[in-house]
């Protein structure tokens, strides 16, 4: 009987050694995302708005590249960027819209993930056999009116990538999903051979 109990405590002390805090989990999963930024990803942003609806963009980032996919009221809307031009590709309308890169909305939803959780206590709320759940309140110290007061954050064992980030911001759940690492040159490059019959307005400013 003493080498069972002796054998639970060890098993017990194994496990112990094992365990981890929110913020060793996120800081292990910050490591991994780190190679997002030389490998690219792609994910999925659900926004669901009050009386409107729920609408979803696939996004995917390469470097200064990046390309963002949206279906609005049965509208299909596809952006690519270079960091200096935009492409626009109206579906319904047949027409891709050239312009100066002025916006960085898209490339900076793609950026989320880095520092993810700065301005934020993080505590493991729920843990599962595949993934940890993470909840984060927002710090005392943090006077960004902007950061919402909560997220919850969903981290894979098996990768440490994130499986989920959950934040509402003036009553617009916002969900990012679907995370993966990885990401093609042609991905996030336009190319116009491939819309032969659209018209292009050429927008940009000499």
């Amino acid at each position: 009987m003493k080498k069972v109990f002796t054998f639970f405590a060890a098993l017990l002390t194994a496990t112990a050694l094992f365990a981890q805090t929110a913020e060793e989990i996120v800081a292990r999963m910050d490591e991994v995302t780190d190679q997002f930024e030389a490998e690219g990803f792609s994910m999925i942003m659900d926004m669901k708005i009050p009386i409107v609806g729920t609408f979803s963009t696939t996004m995917y980032t390469l470097g200064d590249k990046y390309k963002a996919s949206i279906t609005i009221m049965g509208k299909e809307l596809i952006t690519w960027s270079d960091g200096k031009t935009d492409w626009v590709y109206d579906a319904s309308k047949n027409v891709i819209t050239i312009t100066n890169a002025t916006s960085s909305d898209a490339k900076d939803s793609m950026n989320t993930l880095n520092g993810i959780t700065d301005g934020y206590d993080v505590k493991l709320k729920k843990e599962t056999a595949d993934a940890w759940h993470i909840q984060c309140t927002k710090s005392k110290t943090n006077t960004n009116k902007d950061d919402p007061k909560k997220m919850d954050l969903v981290v894979a064992k098996s990768t440490y990538l994130p499986i989920s980030h959950t934040a509402t911001i003036d009553g617009v759940k916002i969900v990012l999903h679907d995370f993966a690492k990885g990401v093609t040159e042609e991905e996030v490059t336009f190319d116009p051979s491939r819309y032969p019959t659209a018209e292009i307005k050429d927008e940009r400013e000499n």
